[in-house]
């Protein structure tokens, strides 16, 4: 059964190597127990139900795949299916993930005025998102979690409130700091069960320790990060970008023969 269950997570990446979706459930697993610190029942729910439904796309994903039935890909294509009667894992988690935001942000401590209940609960949901639009390279969304999580971590905590976002901070800090070897030797990958997580938990830590403004703010840039990434390729973009690209390859294994001379072809189109 260990074996089997072990076959099902096994992956192979864009680089052609075999990967194990293992670290997202462990990062989940982390996170959410960590999150029990702050001392509110509804962040380990809330997370646990975020990474509940990622694992579910993770697993059911690839035997529909197999099965050969269509797979829809991104907001759009997922909302579209679910235009036509279909509910696909990812529709699923385009809804589940706002509900428990919501749930979350309305079940924090300090409760807010309706608005802002709306936009922290969208905050934390858009930040699942983004975290796992960036998981497409090896180490890329926990070099954005990392260090976003450790200055939220280390934030002045002022109230009972900000306190608990600093330890929500580090509950997605130290999963990421343990997963961050495998991820970049290309052991494991967080799949979207564990960049959902780790972003929500991010989310989460922000919309305790920002002022309204600066949570606005964010969440514009996280709203229009997705939208963008409708059309636009991240990894094009960090592609060819020079200082960029040296970020998100740092620490990487070198890739493949026949990975590399197909990056440089890109390049050369370019």
């Amino acid at each position: 059964m260990i074996r089997a269950l072990a076959s099902e997570l096994r992956r192979t990446n864009f680089s052609g190597r075999s990967v194990s979706l293992a670290e997202g459930a462990l990062v989940v697993a982390g996170t959410v127990a960590l999150s029990a610190r702050t001392g509110r029942v509804g962040d380990p729910l809330a997370l646990a139900g975020i990474g509940a439904l990622g694992l579910i796309d993770d697993l059911l994903e690839p035997r529909l795949r197999r099965a050969g039935r269509p797979v829809s890909k991104g907001l759009r294509g997922h909302l579209g299916a679910l235009r036509t009667g279909h509910l696909t894992t990812g529709a699923a988690k385009a809804l589940g993930i706002p509900l428990l935001s919501l749930a979350g942000a309305a079940a924090g401590p300090s409760p807010r005025a309706g608005a802002m209940v709306l936009v922290d609960g969208a905050l934390v949901a858009g930040s699942a998102n983004l975290a796992n639009l960036l998981d497409l390279r090896p180490g890329r969304a926990l070099k954005v979690a990392l260090p976003s999580a450790a200055l939220l971590m280390l934030a002045p905590a002022t109230s009972a409130r900000a306190e608990s976002g600093n330890r929500l901070a580090a509950a997605a800090l130290i999963p990421s700091l343990a997963a961050l070897p495998a991820d970049l030797r290309e052991h494991g990958m967080l799949g979207d069960a564990g960049a959902n997580v780790l972003g929500a938990a991010v989310g989460g830590a922000a919309t305790r320790l920002l002022p309204a403004g600066a949570r606005i703010t964010l969440l514009a840039g996280v709203v229009a990060l997705t939208l963008a990434s409708e059309k636009i390729s991240f990894s094009t973009v960090i592609d060819s970008t020079p200082s960029l690209r040296a970020l998100d390859r740092l620490g990487r294994r070198p890739a493949p023969a026949r990975q590399a001379s197909q990056d440089a072809r890109t390049q050369e189109r370019r």
